[in-house]
């Protein structure tokens, strides 16, 4: 051990002292001061470059800038995944791990984020970096100022300097989701916590963007468009979201103040605070911070204290006391000689031996199993180490990552990897289907085969193995991106929420001509006649809103469209159920007016809503519409003005209330037409009343369209015969307008035609027993059947006697049938003109009528 000291004090002082005319240049401060663009610009004005970023996501972003300044065949992108090197290429945007520690030779070398040297799991590679590689020219460190002590004790020859912040950061409290101002990012630790935010944001505010590590850097990209373009005013991520993203935030809410890393649940340090709160703030943009209201269950809210905001606001943070080290360079003599020098104790104070990451305890773990023991020579050890060091992206575990090196090296050991070995696994995954959490372990899992892919001594026909699992990853990355946004965006819900607080007059809402309505495409419900219905398809908590937006914005159009609607011809008006319908909805109910048929118009809830003037317009228009509708019942109206005439007489109002009643027939039993003087039939057959042998009636009010229009105003509720037939089968419940035949109905102005011929022949037989011969012919010919017709006659008192049949040996016509007219007393009286009897139910009417 005191030798691998002395290698590592050796090896220290060599970083230090290496390439004398490059100079070092430190620019540390807080987010926010510009110092990425600072390095860009600097790499750009040098021959060549390479930068080394903490995320993939981060290198990608500077790649695609400086590709636009230098050009495409001028940049390259190294990742463990991907990997884009043009042939000229003279400048490299690397994540750290992939960066060459000798800098690939560039005249200017970028290290962003120094400050992550002190993080447990990946903190070596970051010190590796700071220490070793070199620009030929300049080499300039990005970073916080925690870091500043150990650069200046590490670097004495560094050049350090700040860059004051562009804009101020701002504590404000706790603020619940309600009351989040937009363009808001909300910081959880977990992704549970993650999930249970962007639900309620979808819920309450139209979703939210989400960004956790578990997702692929393209999955993350569309997710930070989704914010960027608008779309949703809120992201939702985890403490990833401190690494350099570059967002358009105005405020950052803390979920929580404490995470596990990875050894215990901690409170964040204030320096961690300020990394993400940082966020908050572009440019000149002032930012805020402050924690979610009303988040934590179980417990006291938490909140920042009064000596964490003053660090954060001022930006005044204890210095790093250590960064990790690990040996970058060991030896492969055997397992056991590369484990002793990965284990090895740094000999600077500044430094400290960094935690046992993955990749080593991978590598300790195999080496106790059978596998380790047939691992011999430095080539093997090597390769095998390699192996080990094959990040971990599915996140489960030591023991199930190390299953998975120990089956890798099983092919490896032997040489290559078939392609079509590699390439069965990478269809297995290739496999869109599934919820959020299936597609992040498929993501997970093809990027271990793109990192795998990328190894040219692992893959045969690498290029092609490289491209499929991109490809794959493309996919899988476009479908969970998808499913994100289904669960946690609502985009009907987020244009309305920017919309109902402006002016309603402003929503761009549309009215497609099958009665669709819709905000930017995205469809609200349906009108049908001039009542909203909410998208059956909407959630239950979204209904209000919808409503809400519906009832702001829509009077507007559903006025235009009432206007339009009585300028019309109004053909696509019925009259139903007492009400004016169109297209399939009330406009008005109809109230009978006491002594008219003509009706009062309810306007209904929804012609209520409309503008005053389009109501009053469209009104009107129904109004002329329902008069010119009411025509068929004319006579119906003459009877309600002559029951109003003074100059009927009692006994003729009475009748023509009984008429009324019966909307436009009643029979001579309930007309009370026995009280009726003679000289007053006159007087109503000119109104058009058929005074019958069975009922008196109006025929006018018998034909099809009077008694549909009854019917359709709700006025006669009786069974509806829209045909009015002559002859229709006999029931219980008959039809308005009919009355029974034996097992038929037959309406009754024809049974009165039929009556009064029957009459017309009785009157016209010679016969001293005035008995007649009545031939059925008429009524056959109407539709009665003979018996039927018998019974019709029977009840208006004609008596049929049968004819004998002609005796045995006698042939001939038969004899016809004989009639004779016997009507019962009392019928005959009620034919007879009387006087009402004093103290009688209808005198009492007439008298008070009189």
């Amino acid at each position: 051990m005191a030798r691998r000291r002395t290698v590592a004090v050796r090896r220290g002082a060599c970083h230090l002292g290496r390439v004398q005319g490059s100079a070092i240049k430190a620019v540390l401060g807080p987010t926010n001061t510009g110092k990425t663009h600072l390095a860009i610009e600097r790499m750009c004005g040098h021959s060549s470059g390479c930068m080394g970023f903490p995320l993939r996501l981060l290198a990608r972003e500077v790649y695609d800038r400086v590709r636009a300044i230098k050009g495409e065949d001028q940049v390259a992108l190294i990742t463990g995944e991907e990997r884009i090197e043009p042939k000229n290429a003279r400048y490299m945007c690397c994540t750290v791990e992939a960066m060459p520690r000798n800098g690939a030779g560039a005249a200017f070398v970028g290290l962003d984020e120094v400050q992550l040297a002190a993080d447990r799991e990946r903190g070596h590679i970051f010190t590796d970096r700071l220490l070793n590689t070199r620009g030929r020219e300049e080499t300039m460190l990005l970073g916080s100022a925690t870091a500043e002590p150990l650069v200046r004790e590490l670097l004495p020859r560094a050049e350090i300097s700040d860059r004051p912040r562009f804009s101020t950061l701002t504590h404000i409290g706790p603020r619940k989701l309600s009351r989040l101002p937009p363009r808001s990012a909300i910081v959880a630790f977990s992704a549970e916590q993650v999930y249970t935010v962007a639900e309620m944001l979808r819920r309450f505010r139209g979703g939210a963007a989400v960004v956790m590590g578990a997702l692929s850097p393209e999955t993350r990209n569309k997710q930070v468009a989704l914010f960027q373009n608008g779309e949703v005013d809120y992201i939702v991520a985890t403490d990833a979201i401190g690494m350099g993203l570059n967002l358009d935030v105005t405020h950052v809410a803390f979920a929580g103040l404490t995470k596990f890393d990875g050894q215990r649940m901690r409170r964040l340090l204030p320096a961690e605070m300020a990394q993400i709160a940082g966020r908050a703030g572009r440019h000149q943009r002032d930012g805020t911070f402050g924690t979610l209201g009303g988040s934590h269950r179980g417990g006291t809210q938490p909140e920042f204290t009064e000596e964490e905001i003053y660090a954060i606001e001022e930006h005044r943070f204890g210095p790093l006391t250590h960064l990790f080290w690990r040996e970058p360079d060991p030896r492969y003599d055997s397992l056991e000689t590369l484990i002793a020098d990965l284990e090895a104790s740094p000999a600077d104070r500044a430094l400290r031996a960094a935690p046992e990451a993955i990749d080593l305890a991978t590598l300790k773990r195999l080496a106790e199993e059978p596998v380790g023991q047939t691992i011999r020579g430095p080539g093997n050890v090597r390769r095998f180490w390699e192996a080990c060091s094959l990040p971990d992206f599915r996140q489960r575990g030591p023991d199930v990552h190390a299953r998975f090196v120990a089956r890798l090296w099983q092919d490896l050991r032997g040489g290559y990897l078939g392609a079509d070995y590699v390439a069965a696994r990478i269809s297995e995954l290739d496999n869109m289907a599934g919820d959020i959490d299936t597609l992040q372990g498929r993501i997970a899992a093809i990027r271990s085969w793109a990192y795998i892919c990328q190894r040219p001594d692992w893959v045969l026909a690498r290029d092609e193995m490289a491209s499929r699992a991109r490809a794959v990853e493309a996919k899988l990355s476009d479908a969970l991106h998808a499913r994100l946004t289904e669960r946690f965006v609502n985009r009907r819900t987020a244009i309305l929420m920017k919309s109902l607080g402006e002016n309603p007059e402003m929503l761009p809402i549309e009215l497609a001509e099958d009665g669709g309505v819709s905000v930017e495409g995205e469809h609200l419900g349906t009108i049908q006649g001039f009542r909203f219905d909410v998208d059956p398809s909407a959630r239950h908590e979204d209904r209000r809103m919808l409503l809400a937006a519906a009832e702001k914005a829509l009077p507007r159009l559903l006025g235009e469209q009432a206007q339009a609607l009585a300028a019309s011809d109004l053909s696509d008006l019925e009259l139903a159920r007492g009400a004016i319908r169109w297209k399939g909805q009330d406009l008005v109910t109809l109230e009978q007016r006491e002594g008219t048929v003509a009706s009062l118009l309810q306007p209904t809830r929804e012609l209520k809503a409309l503008p005053d003037a389009a109501r009053t317009q469209l009104l009107a228009a129904l109004e002329v519409w329902l008069a010119a509708k009411l025509e068929p019942l004319a006579p119906l109206e003459k009877m309600h003005q002559a029951s109003a005439n003074p100059e009927a007489g009692s006994q003729a109002r009475a009748l023509l209330l009984n008429l009324i009643a019966g909307h436009g027939y009643t029979s001579r039993e309930r007309a009370g037409i026995e009280h009726l003087p003679k000289e007053m039939r006159p007087f109503l057959r000119k109104i058009g009343v058929t005074f019958g042998a069975l009922d008196v009636f109006s025929p006018l009010l018998l034909k099809p369209a009077p008694r549909q229009l009854l019917n359709a105003l709700g006025v006669d509720r009786r069974p509806l015969q829209e045909a009015m037939l002559p002859v229709i089968p006999g029931g219980k419940k008959l039809p308005s307008g009919y009355r029974p035949a034996g097992e038929q109905a037959i309406r009754i102005d024809l049974a009165e035609k039929i009556l009064r011929a029957a009459h017309e022949t009785r009157a016209k037989a010679q016969d001293r027993k005035r008995k007649f011969v009545l031939d059925l012919s008429l009524p056959v010919s109407i539709g009665l059947e003979e018996n039927n017709a018998i019974r019709l006659l029977g009840v208006a008192g004609f008596r049929v006697q049968r004819a004998k049949p002609l005796p045995d040996g006698v042939f001939g016509p038969p004899r016809p049938d004989r009639w004779e007219w016997r009507p019962s007393r009392r019928k005959q009286a009620q034919r007879a003109p009387a006087r009402p009897r004093e103290g009688s139910a209808f005198a009492g009417l007439a008298e008070l009528l009189r």
